[in-house]
């Protein structure tokens, strides 16, 4: 380091190369043997002694996360497999040797021997074949606070975090200053404490920086938990727009949604939610969209047979009678192969009959008495001329035509609450194909979806063709074992480009590690996390982040009595 004298200048405002070194350079350096004090801030460089035996992924992400104030430096050199062999075969022959030499004394060899001689014999014939090439890996952390006590205590908790994974550091006695030049961005390594590592443990350090999430013409997401960075996220870029969020109750999956809603209807997108609990009614009235009240008293109404018959984008009928057959399935507590025959025909004979207008389900109803099917039209009896007769047995009366767009189906008795459901999905689905733009269709409660195969089967069906329709299915649930038990709810995760994950309980995490591949680090984070904070998986990046509402955006979307009653 070259040293520089500064000098006074008579005048405060001119800038010389004095007054250039002044602005860049820190004023008082002072050399302590565990710590270096620098204008005021106590910095203290340790570095990594002793790595674990074996390699794992992610074996270093509890020390990339570390949430202090600490600078991490990574330098890695590669070692001529010329001279490595050598010197790898001097050092199999003394730990033979010193094998032998137990063994013939009576002594019991241990792993301080066995370890290490199958360790370097296993890297000698992997270099011979080619199969792996020698680094030196040296690791170097420093650590700063604003006094002594509170450095102390962040090295207590940098060196427990280091040996829970087998990691053990030293603190760089009186070579303080050789390890403060060996953190800077120089690739100067002045401390050389150096391990050597093969090629395949080395790349499980890598890549050594936090993950980030920034899309150019995407959303605001949340903050980076682990740089503060801002996470942007475009769902219609990845490899397909839909999403699932599984959190437990009161973690915040809600309040996150609305969040992303206010902000994907800035960006132009036209949003359609199912809300089986009312909590999007308020952020329907405060951005201008509407609210569709669909109950049994009900005077807004979705006939289930609606069929874009105009147009150039016309759907592919049979698609929508396969659709139309799950859905009456579900209706009259599932149909046998005969009767799902028996429905098709009958279906396909009041589209014929009514070219000129929709059919309704009273018509299908009479097919049915028509064809003889008298046991089966007895089970619809309920939706035509029972309790349920105006609930699903009326023409269309509402539309689309609005940016965002709340279906309230609080006040529908939970037996109805699946079909209502799969009708207005299907609805959608019907009517994002006369104009092709970008939606989103959010299903609050999803796992009502998956307590009967029709409604499963029709979902992910759904969930599969989206993509087609320049449309994203955002599916949220607090039930995510029932998801990842089920087989549909499996195929709908896994043609779910974004998974949203907060916080679950011990009773989900298990499955959650498993179906999604997390780490050690994020299964304890979705354990530990506080509410309204997140692990995003797009594609194959993932990032922990924090939620956060703009000052206006939160009296949209806020649940919380106490501040409702405020505002």
């Amino acid at each position: 380091m070259k040293l520089l004298t500064k000098k006074k200048t008579p005048h405060a405002l001119c800038f010389g190369d004095q007054d250039q070194i002044k602005l860049v350079s820190y004023s008082a350096l002072e050399v302590m043997p565990d710590h270096i004090l620098i204008d005021g801030q106590f910095i203290r460089t340790l570095y990594i002694s002793g790595y674990p035996f074996v390699a794992q992924s992610g074996w270093l992400d509890n020390l990339i996360n570390f949430n202090h104030n600490v600078d991490i430096s990574f330098h890695l050199d590669e070692v001529d497999a010329l001279s490595a062999l050598p010197k790898l075969n001097r050092k199999i022959t003394e730990l033979e040797s010193t094998k032998r030499a137990m063994i013939k004394a009576g002594k019991i060899v241990g792993s301080e021997i066995t370890d290490p001689l199958e360790s370097a014999t296993a890297i000698r014939d992997k270099i011979q074949r080619g199969q792996e090439k020698l680094f030196l890996i040296s690791i170097y952390i420093t650590l700063m606070a604003n006094s002594l006590a509170e450095l102390n205590k962040l090295t207590k908790i940098i060196e427990t975090t280091l040996s829970a994974r087998l990691f053990y550091s030293k603190i760089a006695h009186y070579q303080q200053l050789d390890g403060l030049q060996s953190i800077l961005p120089r690739a100067e390594d002045k401390l050389r404490q150096k391990r050597n590592m093969d090629s395949s443990s080395a790349a499980l350090c890598l890549p050594f920086v936090s993950s980030e999430l920034v899309h150019e013409n995407g959303i605001l997401y949340g903050v980076n938990k682990s740089n503060s960075s801002l996470v942007m996220l475009d769902r219609f870029s990845l490899n397909n727009a839909n999403s699932i969020t599984f959190a437990q109750s009161g973690s915040g999956k809600s309040y996150a949604t609305k969040v992303e809603i206010i902000r994907q209807l800035m960006q132009g997108v036209s949003v359609i939610v199912i809300d089986p609990e009312q909590e999007y009614l308020r952020l329907a009235e405060s951005v201008g969209g509407i609210s569709v009240k669909l109950s049994v008293a009900s005077k807004q109404h979705l006939n289930p047979f609606d069929l874009n018959i105009s147009g150039s984008k016309k759907r592919n009928p049979a698609e929508h009678i396969q659709d139309l057959t799950d859905i009456i399935s579900l209706m009259v507590d599932g149909l046998s192969a005969r009767e799902k025959a028996v429905v098709d025909k009958a279906i396909m004979a009041i589209y014929r009959q009514n070219k000129s207008k929709q059919p309704i389900l009273e018509d299908f109803y009479h097919q049915l008495i028509l064809n003889d099917e008298l046991r089966l039209a007895e089970r619809l009896d309920k939706y035509i001329t029972g309790s349920l007769a105006k609930t699903f047995n009326q023409p269309t009366n509402i539309d689309l035509d609005n940016r965002l767009v709340v279906f309230d189906i609080k006040e529908l008795p939970d037996s109805i609450r699946q079909i209502m459901m799969m009708v207005i999905a299907n609805y959608v689905q019907n009517r994002v194909k006369e104009n092709l733009q970008k939606r989103l269709l959010v299903i609050d409660e999803g796992w009502l979806l998956l307590e009967h195969e029709q409604s499963a089967r029709f979902i992910s069906g759904l969930v599969r063709r989206a993509r087609k329709y320049w449309l994203g299915v955002a599916i949220i649930s607090q039930q995510a074992n029932d998801f990842i038990a089920s087989e549909y709810g499996r195929a709908i995760a896994s043609q779910s480009a974004l998974r949203i994950l907060m916080r679950q309980d011990t009773t989900t995490i298990k499955n959650v590690v498993s179906e999604f591949q997390l780490s050690e680090y994020e299964q304890s984070y979705l354990l530990t996390c506080d509410k309204g904070e997140a692990l995003i998986i797009a594609d194959l990046n993932h990032v922990a982040l924090s939620v956060v509402a703009s000052s206006s955006e939160h009296p949209l979307i806020t649940t919380d009595p106490n501040e409702l009653a405020q505002f």
